[in-house]
């Protein structure tokens, strides 16, 4: 009677080791897709959209038209540092940090400043 037993305990402890492989290929499978899914639908685009807007940032000149993170519109008229000194009218100049241009307006946008 023991011999059944036995061999009856070696077959569940074989099982069991073919079972636990397939389990440890599906717990590394599951987070290297979670991670590669995060990947592209979040780090990729937004480091795209961030060395966009860097170089944005870099090609500003004098007389560029903008608009700046306030939603107002002006022309550059000097650049300093990190810094752009934009007049919104005749009258008013500001001083902006150039990171918060949010977008190039095509020349002539802006009639008369």
């Amino acid at each position: 009677m023991s011999l059944f037993i036995t061999s009856a305990h070696a077959a569940e402890t074989a099982g069991s080791a073919a079972a636990g492989g397939a389990s440890l290929f599906g717990q590394l499978l599951l987070p290297i897709a979670f991670f590669a899914i995060f990947y592209f639908l979040v780090i990729r685009p937004q480091s795209k959209r961030t060395k966009e807007h860097r170089a944005m940032v870099n090609a500003l000149t004098v007389g560029s038209e903008i608009i700046f993170a306030g939603g107002l519109m002006g022309r550059i008229k000097a650049l300093e540092g990190d810094y752009a000194v934009v007049s919104l009218n005749s009258n008013t100049d500001v001083k902006v940090q150039r990171a918060s241009v949010i977008s190039v307006l095509p020349a002539g946008t802006i009639e008369s400043v």
